[in-house]
């Protein structure tokens, strides 16, 4: 039976490889109304079993859609795919584009549940109602050569994981309808660890909305605040160059990552930017389903156009100053499925250990050895830890750094820290208030209201992240555009403040979780080299080092903020307050 849910289908697809078998939840209109979907909803999935071990058939892979996935609503595209990450040990999502949170709505479903460990490498084949658990012979052939088979149009959306996760690589991504993934956290081991070498969907059906006209008027008020913002749709915005327009920017204000940490400028920026890319390559758009702003971009000859983590990671972290290396590099870490992100930290990781520099040989060479089976596929900590070397590793809790010195922005620096997921931006990302100044500019030399700022934002993201959709987006519409849409898809009253209440709780059972695996206030630190080295280099402004101090007090506000207890451990009394029980 289809639930009579408007936004929701209503449905929750548990598949069990042990058996090969599956069965149909319907989880009440309270849950939803609780969680949302996406990320909310998949950590409700998860909270049972967020201690298991990454190898652990019982552990689960949760792929959920959110309440405006296969809508008109604009960015709503995103879904979320959720485990526990071999890389961090913690519990892990990621937010995917591409177009399989779309086609998963569409073929009927709110969500996966996939647990147990097939006794040979198969895949999952959804096409509306018809879900068929196959053997495969793609095990150990690359992502591009699965898409190709089985993936003729966009009717179908396919995941897959390459032969970086087969080969037990704590680095491995998802790789998603080509040009999409969820690379960080090592997800993709997870998959290989239960024998799962792909999921492709097919979705024929559409979407109840409960208002289209009231949807229709939520849409056009997001697309016209969106068409306001240069950042999004501006002449040197993203909708033109994709996220590579951040490669200037960061570099001006002497945040760009270089040399593994140790300087913030890059000498050869000006030969590694979006426009290079674009006299070079002649990048044609491509985005996600649903979306406007479409940030991806594909080559002329197919190959895809790295994001601007990837350019920042494969040059100026590790001295690398040819573009078609970086290209190569990236296409390597796509097809092989490997997180570019901490690929890149690692070989940087790796460079100023062995004082080696790489050639572009040596560098393509270095990520085929992390995709088969070699050491610096288990990540930097890893590698830096066995050799007796850890500070070298540029790390929180295990997850390489993105592009983006904290010493630069300070919001930066507390949001790496304190965030459940590691070292990561996503979180949060004051990037948006410190460095590009909306929705409302902060000096980003000061922790000075950092702490609220950070838990304000990190509840927004939960949502955004819940109900399927864009961050980047909220650079200029807000929750209040989208509850509106919200409302007008579910039927459910919704305000701007009711989601923040619905992030928090989403963030506090994450942190449960997190202090369930054992993390505890000695996680939520930074590598030891932004406390005792200035990061300028070349021209611009100096960048002293961060004041230990003065970051350790606004941790604290951030803790008190948040609800949490000194040690950074979720409180008994909070926890009741949002519904929520401290026990697994």
């Amino acid at each position: 039976m289809r639930s009579s849910l408007s936004g929701w289908t209503g449905k929750v697809l548990h598949l069990d490889l042990n058996t090969w078998q599956s069965v149909i939840q319907y989880p009440a209109q309270t849950l939803y109304e609780r969680c949302l979907g996406g990320r909310g909803l998949a950590g409700y999935f998860m909270r049972s079993a967020c201690t298991c071990e990454p190898d652990h058939p019982d552990l689960p892979i949760l792929i959920f859609t959110g309440p405006l996935s296969g809508t008109m609503t604009p960015t709503s595209g995103r879904g979320t795919i959720m485990s526990r990450s071999p890389l961090t040990g913690g519990v892990f999502d990621c937010s995917v584009g591409g177009n399989l949170a779309t086609r998963l709505k569409q073929a009927g479903w709110d969500g996966l549940v996939i647990t147990g460990k097939s006794d040979i490498p198969c895949g999952i084949e959804i096409r509306d109602d018809t879900v068929l658990i196959r053997d495969t012979e793609f095990w150990g052939e690359s992502c591009d050569h699965v898409c190709s088979h089985l993936q003729h149009d966009t009717s179908t959306s396919v995941a897959v994981i390459g032969p970086a996760a087969e080969n037990g690589a704590r680095i491995a991504s998802v790789l998603v309808d080509r040009f999409h993934s969820a690379g960080r956290g090592g997800l993709g081991a997870i998959w290989a660890a239960k024998n799962l070498k792909y999921l492709s969907v097919t979705g024929t059906g559409t979407v109840s909305v409960h208002d289209t006209q009231a949807l229709q008027t939520a849409c056009d008020n997001i697309i016209r605040l969106t068409a306001a913002s240069p950042f999004l749709l501006g002449k040197h915005g993203i909708a033109n160059h994709g996220t590579a327009a951040l490669y200037d920017l960061i570099d001006a204000r002497c945040m760009m990552p270089t040399d593994n940490f140790r300087a913030t400028r890059s000498p050869h920026a000006q030969d590694l930017n979006a426009a290079a890319y674009h006299r070079l390559y002649a990048p044609q758009a491509h985005g996600c389903a649903g979306c406007h702003i479409r940030c991806k971009r594909v080559a002329k000859d197919g190959r895809a156009i790295p994001d601007f983590e990837a350019m920042s990671h494969f040059t100026a972290l590790l001295g690398n100053e040819d573009i078609e290396t970086c290209m190569q590099a990236n296409e390597l870490c796509r097809t092989l499925g490997l997180d570019p992100l901490s690929a890149g930290s690692t070989l940087a990781c790796f460079r100023e250990i062995s004082q080696e520099n790489f050639t572009p040989r040596t560098l393509l060479t270095a990520l085929h050895d992390m995709a088969h089976g070699g050491p610096l596929g288990l990540g930097s900590l890893d590698f830096a830890e066995s050799c007796g070397k850890a500070t070298i590793s540029m790390t929180v809790k295990g997850l390489e750094l993105p592009a983006y010195d904290p010493r630069g922005a300070y919001g930066i620096a507390l949001a790496y820290a304190i965030n459940t997921r590691g070292g990561c931006h996503q979180r949060a990302y004051p990037v948006s208030h410190e460095i590009l100044r909306k929705p409302v500019a902060t000096d980003r030399f000061s922790f000075s209201g950092k702490a609220r700022m950070i838990k304000i934002a990190e509840d927004q993201n939960a949502v955004i992240d819940s109900l399927g959709v864009c961050r980047f987006t909220f650079v200029a519409a807000g929750l209040e555009e989208y509850a509106a849409a919200y409302t007008a898809v579910t039927g459910v009253p919704m305000t701007g403040s009711g989601f923040g209440e619905i992030g928090e709780r989403v963030l506090y059972n994450e942190r449960i979780m997190h202090t369930l695996n054992g993390f505890d206030v000695c996680d939520d630190d930074l590598p030891p080299r932004f406390f005792t080295t200035p990061g300028a280099s070349g021209s611009g402004i100096p960048l002293p080092p961060l004041d230990r101090q003065d970051f350790l007090e606004a941790r604290r506000k951030y803790y008190f903020i948040r609800g949490l207890d000194d040690h950074g451990k979720p409180t008994q009394m909070k926890a009741r307050t949002l519904g929520l029980e401290l026990k697994q």
